[in-house]
């Protein structure tokens, strides 16, 4: 019972980080854009939010509701306006320029809110649990593994059922032809890069009331954004959830062995997805 417990943590904890990964996939599967600062973004979304409850007392969930929109507007606006002048056949400008973003996003939450770490309050939600079979699951790890679930079926009905997800695609495909078409591919990355950062308010909202996070934190999750995104194949949506899971469960494994190999088991568990599939599990741009 003891490792269904831990099998069991290990995919809800897969939840959080397939939400971390799955903007960072859409923005790859769209523009092929590598987004260093994504981490970073995340953590500046979990400070909106904390700042929102803090100062205007409201409740987490509400603040995020809120955060969401702040956060597609700052996306579209930056994409529109920095990253979409980086794009092209060499990769080095948008690295070179995310990760400056990166720097900048850290040293400005550094000043704004000090190194101390903080945590954004969930009231009984924290604490509040399920029994599963006789196995107990937080309430919180639940509903981090359901938005992720939601989420993902939310961009796949999107960009295969709307006509926004025709322009994604088509974009995608060809940016010349689908501009010669009457498409804005620089108008379809900047609202790619606000559903993104959309996202990224979900999953902040739940590293926030999950864990304690600082300003020097993003590093960390883009790390395991890209993890999940490689595991489970660059451009799949459902990939990625996939990816998030493997990486979670090798973690609360490792850390059932030994406290100290918790990170470790996960970064080996990618190493061999790597070694045996380079393309990832499921690999396949958004088409």
């Amino acid at each position: 019972m003891n490792w269904l417990d831990t099998i069991l943590q290990g995919i809800l904890l897969g939840g959080l980080y397939a939400l971390f990964a799955a903007g960072l996939s859409l923005v790859f599967g769209i523009m092929r854009l590598v987004n260093l600062a994504h981490g970073d973004l995340i953590v500046f979304a979990a400070f909106l939010i904390l700042l929102l409850v803090s100062t205007l007392g409201l409740n987490p969930f509400v603040a995020a509701l809120i955060a969401g929109p702040l956060m597609f507007g700052i996306g579209y606006l930056l994409q529109y306006h920095l990253l979409n002048r980086t794009l092209g056949k060499d990769i080095l400008p948008p690295l070179l320029v995310t990760f400056g973003l990166s720097i900048v996003i850290q040293n400005g939450l550094l000043e704004a809110f000090t190194a101390d770490s903080q945590r954004i309050p969930a009231g009984a939600l924290e604490q509040a649990s399920l029994s599963l079979g006789g196995i107990n699951a937080g309430v919180m790890p639940l509903l981090t593994f359901a938005s992720a679930i939601l989420v993902i079926v939310g961009l796949n009905q999107l960009i295969y059922r709307t006509a926004l997800g025709r322009a994604f695609r088509a974009t995608s495909d060809d940016m010349v032809t689908a501009g010669l078409m009457g498409i804005r591919p620089n108008q379809i990355f900047a609202i790619a890069t606000g559903l993104a950062m959309m996202i990224v308010t979900i999953a902040a909202l739940y590293l926030g009331t999950r864990a304690n996070f600082d300003p020097t934190s993003g590093p960390a999750r883009l790390i395991y954004a890209f993890e999940a995104v490689i595991i489970g194949g660059l451009g799949s949506l459902w990939g990625t959830l996939a990816g998030g899971i493997i990486l979670g469960v090798a973690q609360t494994l490792g850390a059932a062995i030994n406290p100290e190999w918790q990170i470790l088991s996960g970064h080996i568990a990618f190493l061999l997805v790597l070694l045996f599939r380079p393309r990832g599990l499921f690999p396949r741009a958004v088409d």
